[in-house]
């Protein structure tokens, strides 16, 4: 009997999963960790209610029993800390490491992926996994009308979240890069981002490597909106037709969207850029090993279930896998550099 409970209580946990992240869709939205960190220590349910009013179009009052348990949940959770000072006293809510990842202004700060990923065209794609089960295709098509690429296109808002997550992303990886990759960019004259949106990774990596001069490769709607990055250069263009001639090629989170087809053209590009004076092509992706036990192999079993819902066809990879698309794209050997983060660095020469 005792078996049978803890079976259902595993679909359960799973079966709910969504509540925490619609929870913390909510207190992203409400500013709540924002409202915390701007009086400088632990406020209380009333005064984090005052806050949400105070920027809020809504006329009426914040519900304060509504607030009160989702904060439970995420106090639970370890995103919010509370304690009550005294017996008689309101219970005070800080922030914790976890909640800081939700401040806006903070240097780093998952806001952005949160609003991305959370926007109802991202979610109605998991809607559609059973379909691409039965038939095929790819799950954003199916909710949406099209790819992702050509929705971003078409919708500037959709656009701007898309942009501002994958910077977001960029910041939180390029320090990942910077202290997990040591010297892996002497040596090196120039480097292109090939999918830089725009230009977070390659506008760091120049700052702290300024010999280098960067170029941020993207599609034209997304390099429109990229900001000056000093030592780099914006240019529009299609990888799956021709990429900038460098030194050194650098493509994150851009490989894991496509099929091995694909990935393989962008592949066999990079090996042209390179071709005449290259050194190797960098690549920043999640190395799957599916029976692994470290802390941070299921999220990246994750991230792939992610990858039927929002991409054409992508998927995340072994390093059999990488291996064979590597070989298959033109280049004779790889390694893989562990980095502090959800993907790892792998070099690939030809």
């Amino acid at each position: 009997m005792e078996t049978i409970l803890q079976g259902q209580q595993n679909i359960t946990k799973l079966l709910f999963a969504f509540a925490d992240t619609m929870a913390l869709k909510c207190v992203v939205e409400l500013r709540i960790a924002d409202i915390i960190n701007s009086h400088g220590l632990p406020i209380s349910l009333s005064e984090i209610a005052a806050g949400i009013q105070s920027t809020s179009s809504s006329s009426s009052p914040p519900n304060i029993n509504y607030l009160f348990r989702i904060m439970r949940l995420l106090v639970r959770k370890g995103v919010f800390s509370s304690h009550a000072p005294n017996q008689n006293e309101e219970t005070l809510y800080g922030l914790t490491n976890s909640s800081k990842w939700l401040l806006r202004d903070a240097n780093f700060s998952m806001t952005p992926i949160i609003q991305a990923l959370t926007h109802h065209c991202s979610m109605d794609s998991f809607h559609k996994l059973n379909k691409c089960v039965e038939e095929g295709g790819y799950a954003f098509a199916k909710a949406n009308g099209c790819e992702i690429w050509e929705f971003a296109s078409m919708n500037p808002e959709f656009n701007r979240l898309f942009n501002s997550a994958m910077a977001s992303t960029s910041k939180i990886a390029v320090d990942a890069i910077l202290s997990g990759y040591k010297n892996g960019f002497d040596g090196l004259r120039s480097l292109v981002d090939v999918g830089g949106g725009t230009g977070t990774l390659i506008g760091e990596i120049v700052k702290a490597y300024p010999h280098l001069t960067g170029t941020n490769f993207d599609l034209p709607h997304v390099v429109a909106t990229a900001p000056e990055h000093t030592g780099v250069v914006h240019v529009g263009g299609d990888m799956f037709v021709e990429i900038p001639h460098a030194d050194a090629i650098i493509l994150k989170w851009i490989l894991h969207d496509w099929n091995d087809e694909d990935c393989v053209k962008i592949l066999k590009n990079c090996h042209k850029a390179i071709a005449n004076r290259g050194v190797k092509v960098i690549i920043v992706e999640i190395v799957l090993q599916p029976d692994g036990v470290a802390p941070l192999d299921e999220t990246r079993l994750i991230f792939d279930l992610s990858m039927i819902a929002h991409s054409s066809g992508g998927k995340e990879r072994t390093e059999t896998e990488w291996e064979k698309l590597l070989r298959d794209g033109g280049f004779s050997r790889h390694r893989i550099i562990q980095i502090p983060d959800v993907t790892s660095i792998i070099e690939a020469y030809p």
